[in-house]
């Protein structure tokens, strides 16, 4: 880990203490994080940046687990199972601390490109890419006007409904690597769709994330389709 990359995840590590001390005393934020209070005064308002190991301590554990029982908080699920994950999508800044957390828990290889589908998954996917300084390629499923190369993936589903989703050609180049994100995994149709598009691409797949995970139906069709890891920050059981 070089200089840059220490002082990025020190930064981290005092963004995710602050989202949690807004909500906290600094005894109940000592007690969650095991740190003392002094020294989280000391991070909270920037007096000083934790140490390094301290930081991944951080982002790695408590972090994970707060981020998650924030995220848990902010979903409603109404009568027929359908998902309002509104409260999560819509705010950049709670994104922007998932996309560290995530990718030091589950160990994702930097990506040249970071993929995901429109629409919901479109603020996810800009976090990551930036987290990374990555480029993000979402796929559609409608062509763009103006655009002549694209790759196509289709799937008939359970229900009869045929899913095709299409991406610019040119989004992604032969041998990149590629993280594939989404809001919501259920089924894990669509990260199938994503998956196939990388590989008509000749990409390289680094992981597959989601913020929710219903149920373990989606992880574990997108692990039978991939060697890279695969995650979600929360996961709800399914009705």
């Amino acid at each position: 880990m070089n200089r840059a990359e220490k002082a990025a995840l020190q930064l981290q590590a005092v963004a995710v203490l602050r989202m949690l001390k807004e909500t906290r005393t600094y005894d109940e934020l000592a007690e969650l994080s095991g740190l003392p209070a002094g020294d989280l005064n000391r991070y909270v308002n920037g007096h000083v940046l934790p140490g390094v190991e301290r930081a991944r301590e951080v982002v790695d554990g408590v972090g994970r687990d707060a981020l998650a029982t924030e995220l848990r908080a902010r979903v409603e699920f109404d009568d027929e199972g359908y998902v309002d994950n509104s409260g999560i999508v819509f705010d950049q800044s709670f994104l922007d601390l998932v996309a560290p957390v995530a990718a030091n828990a589950l160990g994702f290889e930097r990506p040249d490109v970071v993929l995901t589908a429109a629409t919901d998954g479109i603020t996810l996917g800009a976090a990551m890419a930036g987290y990374f300084d990555a480029r993000v390629a979402y796929a559609k499923k409608s062509k763009e006007t103006a655009v002549e190369d694209f790759i196509e993936s289709r799937q008939r589903l359970a229900s009869g409904i045929e899913l095709t989703y299409y991406l610019p050609g040119r989004a992604i180049s032969r041998g990149e690597n590629v993280l594939i994100v989404d809001d919501l995994i259920r089924s894990g149709e669509t990260q199938e769709l994503l998956l196939d598009i990388a590989k008509q691409a000749n990409a390289d797949v680094t992981g597959v994330f989601a913020l929710i995970s219903v149920g373990d139906e989606g992880i574990d069709r997108a692990r039978e389709l991939t060697d890279a890891p695969v995650g979600a920050l929360s996961t709800f059981d399914a009705e």
